[in-house]
């Protein structure tokens, strides 16, 4: 078994190394995802008609990398951390929003979704984490109330 503090510490290590691989494939020269025009539209979720789900370690990875005070609950359909258009939290951002490109190759970035979820499912087996996979709105929330 792994102590809290052993698979928080890997925890980390591991979503970092998985959003490097994800970049990675996202700027492949073969793969067009990197042609975001970084409009924002995409975060706002009720006007562009779809919802974003993340799993436990991406709100581990999140937490540990955000000063307690910066944490901000989804209050609206557009996610809290979209100002005037810019993602106060690029660096940070959740598996999902380094995929989604409004006109990039929707079956790669399925398959790549699919891929993805599968390695954060298993790195929750692997470290004994339980593994949610919640609504942006959800997680924020409930991780602003800890």
């Amino acid at each position: 078994m792994v102590d809290r503090s052993e698979a928080n510490s890997q925890t980390l290590k591991r979503v970092t190394e998985l959003y490097r691989w994800l970049d990675s494939q996202i700027h492949r020269p073969d793969v067009p995802l990197d042609k975001c025009r970084r409009c924002g539209d995409c975060c706002n979720f009720d006007s562009f008609e779809h919802r974003l789900f993340i799993t436990t370690p991406e709100v581990m990875y999140l937490a540990a990398n955000l000063p307690a005070e910066n944490i901000k609950p989804m209050t609206t359909g557009t996610c809290p951390y979209n100002e005037e258009g810019k993602c106060t939290i690029y660096k940070h951002r959740f598996a999902g929003c380094r995929i989604f490109s409004c006109d990039g190759p929707k079956d790669f970035q399925s398959q790549l979704s699919e891929t993805v979820s599968k390695k954060l499912k298993a790195l929750c087996t692997q470290l004994n984490i339980p593994y949610q996979y919640t609504d942006l709105a959800e997680a924020l929330n409930k991780l602003a109330k800890a």
